[in-house]
């Protein structure tokens, strides 16, 4: 009986190692290869509810992570099934613009406690620039009234007029043709002095991720550009990158892995001297991981807000119930 009792609780462990290798095998491939795009719909007004979050559940009073105070955060959900898979993200004068990886626009004002709030979702038009594949939006950058939007699997950049979303110009950079398919133009960030960079989610030479840095507009076809490189965080990929009020540049860098699960890290970087083949390294400032709130964090968002650089990131719950669409809010005293 001993023996048998044995038997039976070994290959219970080794039942629940295996269920639990399934399921993170499952959630990896998400991560990587998210699922099917939902059918297009035309605009819709719903509602966005929200449920605060602490930084650390377990210690609801913490609010240092690194070189960021945490501000507030808030776990978000819609009945409409279209939200969801934010991969970039705009927050301007209390109002949030973000974009899931189908190509959907959701736009809705910042919580500030539990509740909801107004939601209009709008799919982005599907016009010449735009390949006809589902996961093809990554990044997204807005200024003087327009919008760049870049195609992970065309490895291309179109232009858009912001307020109603015509299609401007559209442009293939040769420096990005080679990408492959779901490592493409992952991150999109303007400098102050009007030149563009665009990171690849994808590997280069060894430690680094290619990046393209575009003399100006990435979405005119002439515009010169010049190939640089991103030492990567081992592990982690690009997810999103922006510009600071000072001019340095953060870059959200993401990992997964089947034992530790979700983590995400911010790494800030000088652009004084960025030029043809020069590398770009990052010093790490901030670093969210278990049991700190994390998930598949894509999205970013800088500004200065009061006097302090607020910084927003956001995550791509890949329209699967296991993960969560967080909203994360934090002052960076340093900056």
């Amino acid at each position: 009986m001993k023996l048998a009792r044995i038997l039976n609780e070994n290959a219970s462990r080794r039942l629940g190692r295996l269920l639990f290798l399934a399921v993170a095998f499952v959630l990896l491939a998400t991560v990587i290869h998210p699922p099917p795009a939902q059918p297009p719909a035309g605009p819709a007004d719903t509602r966005l509810d929200f449920v605060p979050v602490a930084l650390d559940e377990q210690d609801p009073r913490r609010r240092r992570v690194g070189e960021l105070v945490f501000l507030r955060g808030w776990a978000l959900s819609s009945p409409e099934p279209r939200f969801g898979a934010i991969s970039a993200m705009h927050v301007e004068n209390g109002q949030v613009m973000a974009r899931s990886d189908t190509g959907t626009i959701f736009r809705f004002a910042l919580p500030r406690a539990s509740g909801a709030v107004p939601l209009r979702i709008e799919p982005l038009p599907r016009t010449a620039g735009r390949a006809k594949s589902s996961h093809d939006t990554e990044a997204m950058l807005l200024a003087g009234g327009q919008a760049w939007i870049a195609l992970e699997r065309r490895n291309g950049v179109v232009r858009f007029r912001h307020a109603d979303w015509r299609e401007e110009s559209a442009a293939q950079p040769a420096l990005m043709r080679s990408w492959r398919g779901n490592s493409g133009p992952e991150g999109m960030a303007r400098l102050l002095d009007g030149r563009f960079l665009i990171f690849s989610e994808g590997r280069d030479h060894g430690p680094f991720s290619p990046v393209v840095l575009f003399a100006g507009d990435p979405a005119l076809p002439d515009t010169p550009a010049v190939a640089l490189h991103y030492r990567r965080l081992p592990g982690f990929r690009v997810t999103d990158a922006a510009v600071m009020p000072d001019g340095r540049l953060l870059i959200l860098n993401r990992r997964f892995s089947l034992l530790d699960g979700a983590s995400a890290r911010l790494v800030v970087a000088e652009t004084g001297r960025l030029g043809a083949d020069a590398i770009i390294e990052g010093r790490e400032i901030a670093e969210l991981r278990a049991p700190l709130a994390v998930d598949n964090m894509e999205a970013l968002s800088v500004v200065r807000e009061g006097g302090r650089t607020i910084v927003r990131i956001a995550s791509d719950d890949n329209f699967m119930g296991a993960q969560r669409t967080l909203l994360l809010e934090f002052a960076w005293p340093a900056a």
